[in-house]
Order: C-alpha cells, then sequence, then structure tokens
C-alpha cells in the first residue's frame, strides 16, 4: 500500500514523497527512510526498493529531495549536500510520528549522492539503527578532480568565485545542464554513462525530473566528504553495495572506506558500472538491501547471501 505524504524541514521547506506500508501488519512495523542520488527524483527505480521492503513486512518513506521533483524549495534545482543530510534527520523524526511505524527500528537507505548522506546520518544520529548505503559518494573533492580536466579547473575555480560574488550583490545563482554526453561540456555530471543511463530511462520516470544543476551545487559537492564520517557508524550496522567498475563515485574509494568502517558491516558487490544496482542487478541489489533490514530491524537471522566471516567477494555476492 503507498499513500502520498509531506512534511516540513526544520526551515519550513516542504518535502513530499510516498509512505509505503505493508498489506498487512498486527502494530507499528519497522522503517526505512529514503531519498534518490544527485538531481534523480523518486521515481528512478528506488521506488522499487521502497516497494519490496513494504512486502517484506517494512515500511518505506521515500521523498524528492527540496529543490527538486514535487519537493518545494528555492533556488530549484540546487543540491546542497548538508541541507540534504538535515531534511534526512527530518524525516526519520517525521516517520517516528507516524502511528503504523515503531519509532525504536528506523533503517536508512542512500544510493549514490544520498548514499554518501547515509553514512554521515548513520554516523550522528543514534535514531538510525541499521543503514544500507548504495554506491555512495566518499569524497566530493575527490569525484570532481577525476571528472574535471586539470588543465580546466582554475577556470571552474574562477566561475565559482564570480558566481559567489554575483550572490552577494543579489543576483541569481547560475545554473547549467545536471547531465551531458560532452565530457568537456558545461555540466554536473559530463559523462556519456550518466546521460545514457537517463536516455535509457522510461519516459514516466522523468515526468518532473529537469536536466538543470545550480553551479553552487558543484561548488558544494567539492566541499563534501562523506568518508571521512564511515568509521563512527558502528555498532549501527552497515551494508555497503559497491559497483566494481564505478567511474562515477569510484570503486577503490568505496572499498577503501569499507576497510575504514568497523563492525557490523558487509559488502556487497556487483560487476560493472555505477548504474548496474538500477539496472542488470537490481534485483539482486533489491534483495540484499531487504535482506540486511529484515535481519537488522525485524530480527529474520542471518541475511541470505551474506557469510558470517571475512570472504571472497563476487558478483552479487557480499562479505561481513
Amino acid at each position: 500500500m503507498r499513500r502520498d505524504i509531506q512534511f516540513n524541514a526544520e526551515d519550513g521547506t516542504t518535502l513530499r514523497g510516498w509512505l509505503f506500508l505493508p498489506d498487512e501488519s498486527t502494530g507499528p512495523v519497522p522503517a526505512v527512510v529514503m531519498t534518490h542520488g544527485l538531481g534523480a527524483v523518486k521515481e528512478m527505480y528506488v521506488d522499487q526498493w521502497a516497494a519490496a521492503l513494504s512486502r517484506s513486512g517494512i515500511a518505506a518513506l521515500l521523498y524528492d529531495v527540496r529543490c527538486c521533483g514535487i519537493s518545494d524549495g528555492q533556488p530549484r534545482n540546487e543540491y546542497d549536500p548538508w541541507k540534504q543530510v538535515n531534511d534526512l534527520r527530518d524525516a526519520i523524526s517525521f516517520a517516528t510520528t507516524l502511528p503504523e511505524v515503531d519509532p525504536d527500528r528506523i533503517g536508512l537507505f542512500g544510493t549514490s549522492f544520498s548514499g554518501g548522506h547515509s553514512l554521515i546520518v548513520s554516523a550522528i544520529d543514534r535514531r538510525v539503527k541499521a543503514v544500507v548505503s548504495q554506491a555512495p559518494t566518499i569524497s566530493g573533492s575527490s569525484t570532481l578532480a577525476k571528472s574535471i580536466r586539470p588543465d580546466l579547473r582554475p577556470a571552474v575555480q574562477r566561475r565559482f568565485e564570480e558566481d559567489r560574488l554575483a550572490r552577494f550583490n543579489g543576483e541569481a545563482p547560475v545554473t547549467m545542464a545536471l547531465v551531458s554526453p560532452d565530457t568537456d561540456g558545461d555540466a554536473a555530471l559530463p559523462n556519456v554513462e550518466t546521460w545514457e543511463w537517463y536516455e535509457r530511462m522510461p519516459e514516466g520516470m522523468r515526468a518532473t525530473w529537469v536536466n538543470a544543476c545550480t553551479l553552487r551545487t558543484i561548488e558544494s559537492v567539492d566541499a563534501y566528504e562523506p568518508g571521512s564520517y564511515i568509521h563512527r557508524i558502528s555498532p549501527t550496522p552497515l551494508l555497503m553495495v559497491v559497483a566494481l567498475g564505478d567511474e562515477i563515485t569510484h570503486t577503490q574509494e568505496e572499498l577503501a572506506a569499507y576497510e575504514r568502517a568497523l563492525q557490523p558491516k558487509a559488502l556487497a558487490t556487483f560487476p560493472g558500472g555505477h548504474y548496474v544496482v538500477y539496472e542488470e542487478y537490481r534485483a539482486e541489489a533489491i534483495a540484499a538491501a531487504v535482506d540486511w533490514f529484515t535481519t537488522h530491524l525485524l530480527g529474520g537471522g542471518a541475511p541470505a547471501g551474506l557469510v558470517a566471516t571475512n570472504g571472497t567477494v563476487g558478483a552479487a555476492g557480499a562479505r561481513a
């Protein structure tokens, strides 16, 4: 069962989305709070994770981030990571007020950009009792360093400074495309892989999506380092889902961050690039997340496919 929801963030911004509830329950159930990645909206595959959780007996609260989709917020299409982190904590507060939800069994799911948010929130907010971080942003500065050619970086820095001065003088933030197939294009995500992912997507998933982003978003990402929080997540159980050929959030950074995390933790890996968790291995990635939350929020025993001791990492496999 799915119903529309809305709640206000601490600054009064209204955030909107869906609450997925099990069709049958005998009392308050666990709930997982969820958002999507940079610039993506709730209809872009993540609702399938939410639906699967509800079928397993766990509620899911999925919403569009501020300034995006059907949520409020100005300027439109600005993705400030720290505002989104605070909004996640407000979403948790909202979830705990719902009569259908057990406030002592809250989980957190993030993917890509929000995968980084989930690392931070689960490290600093002990209301989170289990977390899944999928293909997460580990280091914003490293991501930008790898996506912007070194010879172009001084010009980008000058644009940051010019935009900041213009905003100080009362002008609107500069906007640009979110995605572009031109690797030297004026876009937040100028790479063919991301462009083709959006192009393959069914049209209905993009009904509220806008290919736009503020320049200030990129400047904010440059100062965003969620991987620095990962050692603080314990004792909250962490499942990290990693694509082994990820050139968007970078496999090696994700694996190195996972090694810094303390127990309890598990790692699920899939062959291919950043977007395989939404496409080729979507069913397996959903199953891994549902198993994790079932184990740690419902007490369902050892997650299927997760071994109890360090083991090999393979396609659709995991290790503790």
